[in-house]
């Protein structure tokens, strides 16, 4: 895979992931083309929303991005540097250019743990950082996401499902990553929840000049953080633009579909003023 060079905060070129399963009694395996050839970039500081049904490949992009699998072909570009070497070894970068905020807030977060460790954890691996200083960002992290000082000395048990979200979030902000890549990170929550989730990861993105790729197979919360989206359908991306002509002017049957079960009049009304 050669390095690319790009101002862009994520760029992606013919990236492509093929799984083999088992088929049959007798060990024999087939391809199963999960991703083909998408292509991709997202400028620093805004928002790529990535739209699909289950099984339309966009969580293996995801994962791909943050460096937890290696694609099969195709170049990841995190922050100018390469996520994978030409071996498809993640990078000492695409270590950490790219942090993951998980769909399941509780499974993310290690139950035997108190939150203190849990922010510090990412920060230890890093022998330069004093004690002092990993302290100071835990603090500076608890509060970050909206959550008081004496939360760090519970567990993950003793909060909320949004609570725990924005520990998520705050974890995977501890080493001050440039990317954040969101795989549905509200889905496994409260409706009533939800959109306070989406409008804390907005206010980060402002303040900490953030970029983002968000997940989701709900129009509504990919629509409300995206700049721009793309529409992922058996592995590929059928449709690209602004999060407007996706909702407003769509050429993709897929995407009509998926704004029709969005319940689109309705949907329209309530998100008309997004970019007043």
């Amino acid at each position: 895979m050669s390095e690319l060079k790009s101002a862009a905060a994520v760029s992606v070129t013919g990236l492509s992931k093929t799984f083999q399963i088992p088929e049959g009694f007798f060990g024999k395996k087939r391809d199963f083309p999960a991703v083909r050839d998408v292509n991709f970039t997202v400028p620093p500081a805004t928002t790529l929303g990535i739209i699909g049904e289950s099984g339309s490949g966009k969580t293996t992009v995801a994962r791909m991005i943050a460096g937890l699998l290696a694609p099969t072909t195709g170049d990841i570009t995190v922050a100018g540097s390469p996520v994978f070497d030409a071996k498809g070894r993640t990078t000492v970068a695409g270590r950490t250019a790219a942090q993951m905020v998980f769909q399941d807030p509780y499974s993310a977060l290690n139950p035997r743990m108190r939150v203190r460790s849990i922010l510090a954890e990412p920060l230890t691996v890093s022998p330069r950082e004093s004690r002092q200083a990993i302290d100071a960002r835990v603090t500076e992290l608890i509060d970050q996401v909206g959550l008081s000082t004496s939360a760090l000395d519970k567990f993950p048990h003793e909060f909320s499902g949004g609570q725990r979200q924005r520990l998520v979030i705050a974890r995977a902000l501890a080493r001050k990553p440039p990317v954040l890549v969101c795989d549905e990170p509200v889905s496994a929550l409260d409706v009533s929840i939800q959109s306070q989730i989406l409008n804390l990861l907005k206010e980060l993105q402002e303040e900490l000049g953030l970029t983002y790729v968000f997940i989701g197979h709900g129009l509504e919360s990919v629509y409300f953080m995206s700049d721009t989206i793309s529409v992922m359908y058996k592995g590929e991306v059928v449709e690209h633009g602004t999060a407007d002509e996706i909702l407003h002017h769509p050429t993709h049957q897929y995407t009509k579909q998926l704004i029709e079960s969005s319940r689109a009049q309705p949907f329209k009304e309530r998100t008309g003023a997004r970019t007043a």
